[in-house]
């Protein structure tokens, strides 16, 4: 239905958890803030779909007793029941133009933790690098996995097998298509970022290392995107070159290039760094990997939940992410691969389910996915990631990217205006991390006094020493923002670092 909304009936920013002085209707316009643009005449007219009608849900799933082989778009799946026409796009999530309308207040309420009180406090989630909350949609979705369908996959002859492995396999496609990977072959199901890299260190990378071959690294990485190379590096006697940032914590692209040479046989960058924010040029770091004829991964851990991603058009090797980044379970995460590459590199753990044929005398591998899951993987939270992708892409990743920048950009002056404290990673580029120190307070104080007011931070080095230290430091305190965050907590930060600093 269309309802029309006068402007004296529009909330007010309290409503959403906005700061008074914040311009209601330019972020209305513009922004996913839970409430439609305003029209030429003057009046508010939005097309109204009800939440209910179209979140995903398992409140009311009916799952049929039979049928459940996969099918065209997306397959079967009981989160995108009741109405098929609902499903959540993975194309072309729309910005609030003509679309349903959220609130943050209806966000924040699909996860149950963040009502909950630390020391009598209200929680406020800023470690959201470390680790995102997640939804009562993956919640059930994961009950409804153990209640019915748990079994282990493939080959199985009864119906729960069946039941589990549509699901399991589901999850791999809805992954392919939040990716825009051009197909589920593309996607590896491993722990986490962590594991992803490590695999494609031993599997594709060490096979290709001579004494004196060189690996390039960025200042930017995560310790995960550091210890793996040195590893295979130490074994081959190769040689790990890393290309600096400038004062704001960017990567210098023209020194990133200089470090290329008929010697390079692999690069690696993040994509968002998870110490500063800093958003990487990574199109353009791939462009110069490729035009060496280099291969090259993608860190995804930060950026997954947080920007737009097409890693077909980014043209990318390797794209590695932890699912409990972005509102999955943890011990969950997928590795992209170019199908060739997938093929090309070799397996990186034995065992059953990615065998085809063995003898005590030679062993037939799978294809790829299935070459690099050996054993029994992490079944139900490989569905609850597919859960998770479902539901940031009913949100809309362009409407979470917009709204993020809004939070970051007042997080940002808020925090400026506390005598004392400085931002570590001021890049023009960034992405839901708002690190700093506080002159005369040590880390660890200010995370604790934080805590006390119910504020969740992460203090320490982020486990990003190298980065950190070319700034001089040996940690920051580190807020981290995501789409259920308000402005209203960013002022609360504000307003407990001023009494710290009184």
């Amino acid at each position: 239905m269309t309802t029309a909304i006068g402007t004296s009936d529009l909330p007010s920013p309290k409503d959403y958890g906005l700061p008074d002085e914040l311009d209601i209707a330019r972020l209305a316009a513009v922004y996913f803030t839970g409430f439609p643009a305003k029209q030429e005449s003057g009046a508010y007219s939005p097309e109204v779909i009800s939440a209910a009608e179209t979140k995903p849900s398992y409140e009311s799933a009916k799952i049929p007793k039979s049928n459940y082989k996969l099918t065209e778009p997306g397959g079967y799946s009981p989160i995108l029941l009741p109405a098929l026409p609902l499903v959540p796009s993975y194309e072309s999530p729309k910005i609030p133009g003509s679309a349903a309308y959220l609130s943050i207040r209806e966000i924040r309420g699909d996860f149950p933790i963040l009502s909950e009180k630390v020391d009598g406090k209200n929680l406020i989630w800023f470690d959201n690098a470390a680790t995102t909350q997640k939804p009562k949609q993956v919640i059930e979705r994961l009950k409804y996995f153990y209640e019915h369908e748990n079994s282990n996959v493939h080959r199985g002859a009864h119906t729960l097998a069946a039941r589990a492995t549509d699901a399991f396999e589901l999850a791999r496609e809805k992954t392919a298509r939040f990716l825009g990977a051009k197909g589920k072959e593309n996607i590896v199901f491993v722990r986490g970022t962590t594991e992803g890299i490590n695999l494609v260190a031993q599997s594709f990378v060490k096979p290709l290392l001579r004494p004196g071959d060189e690996i390039i690294l960025t200042h930017l990485e995560h310790h995960a995107n550091i210890v793996p190379w040195q590893i295979i590096a130490e074994e081959t006697r190769a040689v790990i070159r890393v290309a600096p940032v400038d004062d704001t914590g960017q990567i210098i692209v023209s020194e990133y290039a200089r470090l290329f040479n008929p010697r390079t046989k692999f690069a690696a960058a993040t994509h968002v760094s998870n110490a500063l924010g800093t958003v990487a040029p990574v199109r353009e770091l791939i462009g110069i990997a490729h035009s060496y004829r280099v291969k090259i991964l993608i860190d995804g851990a930060q950026s997954v939940a947080h920007v737009p991603l097409d890693v077909t058009a980014l043209d990318a090797d390797f794209f590695v992410f932890s699912g409990h980044k972005i509102f999955a379970p943890t011990g969950i995460g997928a590795l992209y691969g170019k199908e060739d590459l997938l093929g090309a590199a070799r397996p990186y753990q034995g065992g059953g389910n990615m065998i085809a044929d063995v003898t005590f005398e030679r062993t037939i591998y799978q294809k790829a996915p299935e070459k690099f899951e050996a054993g029994t993987g992490n079944i139900a939270d490989a569905v609850g990631l597919g859960a998770a992708l479902d539901y940031v892409s009913w949100v809309g990743i362009e409407r979470i990217a917009a709204y993020e920048h809004e939070l970051l950009q007042y997080g940002t002056e808020a925090l400026r205006s506390v005598n004392g404290l400085t931002l570590i990673g001021t890049a023009a580029d960034k992405a839901s991390i708002l690190s700093f120190v506080l002159k005369g307070h040590d880390n660890a104080e200010v995370g604790k006094y934080l805590s006390r007011a119910g504020i969740a931070v992460r203090a320490g080095h982020h486990c990003a020493q190298p980065i950190l230290r070319r700034f001089g430091l040996e940690g920051t305190v580190r807020p981290s923002i995501a789409f259920y965050n308000t402005f209203d907590e960013l002022a609360r930060l504000k307003e407990v670092l001023l009494e710290l600093t009184r």
